[in-house]
């Protein structure tokens, strides 16, 4: 993880400081690539302790296509929401927010985020007869198909940025777009983010997309290439220079290794129980605000 802590250190040497919709402030660069090969490890930090339990529940939240805050707490914690009380997920800020409350129309709703986007994206269209269709369109079931039948294609790409749909959003998608590609066998992902919370965002977007290229490669009966990260405004928080500088004074231990379920075959199948990390050994938590 060491580009990761070159990219740290780069902007606490040469960002910007510039002001930004939450109030903290932030000292930024614009644009900043980093490449993991997925057979060297599994991109988990080291130098602070990843929570994997909440990459994990996130993006199998995404992946069901939800858009419900008090559905990921249910596959977080795994129990019903009549038994979840306050229990809280790395959503809860966002659903309570001021600018959001107003248009949720029910406790947890997150409108059309990620999820929702992925598995149901909403194509509006006429027909020969000039009227209205409606049709929902499962981006990344398609993809998975396309990846199987057509594996040179150019087109596996989802898509979470959708311009008509930002306001019924509880947050725009930061990590807006990623696309796939097959070569010797191996399933490799790019991804793109707009905006780039780097000391806690970050990190749990390169370990969810990593694990997000595992299970499709496996569902799709390939090995795994490498993930490529693109990032957009890459910013540190001003009250998370303290912690950054923490983090910097640390070296990278040894990458653990990612164990699916080998039995699962469809990305619809996957649970918590299906997906763990070996011989993780990360140095303790470094604490930070979540700048909302």
């Amino acid at each position: 993880m060491k580009q990761y802590l070159d990219c740290l250190r780069y902007i606490m040497e040469n960002g910007v400081d510039r002001n930004d919709r939450t109030g903290t402030g932030t000292r930024a660069v614009f644009t900043w690539q980093m490449r993991f090969n997925l057979q060297d490890g599994f991109p988990a930090m080291t130098t602070k302790k990843l929570a994997f339990k909440a990459v994990k529940s996130e993006l199998l939240w995404m992946v069901e296509g939800s858009g419900d805050e008090r559905r990921l707490a249910e596959i977080h914690y795994g129990k019903d929401r009549s038994e979840l009380g306050d229990q809280s997920t790395i959503w809860s800020p966002n659903s309570t927010a001021d600018y959001w409350k107003d248009k949720a129309e029910y406790p947890g709703d997150m409108g059309r985020v990620y999820g929702v986007q992925w598995r149901s994206w909403e194509q509006w269209g006429l027909d020969d007869k000039f009227r209205t269709t409606y049709n929902k369109l499962d981006q990344l079931g398609d993809v998975i198909q396309r990846i199987k039948d057509k594996p040179w294609d150019r087109r596996h790409i989802v898509t979470a940025w959708n311009p008509g749909d930002l306001d019924q959003m509880a947050l725009p998608p930061c990590h807006m777009m990623y696309q796939f590609f097959v070569a010797d066998g191996k399933l490799s992902c790019h991804m793109f983010q707009r905006s780039c919370d780097m000391f806690l965002g970050v990190p749990f977007n390169i370990a969810s997309y990593a694990l997000l290229t595992h299970m499709v490669a496996q569902v799709c009966d390939l090995d795994v290439g490498v993930l490529v990260i693109t990032l957009g405004d890459a910013h540190i928080y001003n009250n998370h220079f303290d912690q950054v500088n923490e983090q910097l004074s640390r070296a990278p231990d040894e990458l653990p290794r990612l164990a699916l379920d080998p039995y699962i075959k469809s990305i619809d199948d996957f649970t918590m129980d299906s997906i763990s990390l070996e011989n993780y050994n990360p140095q303790e938590t470094i604490k930070a605000p979540m700048a909302v």
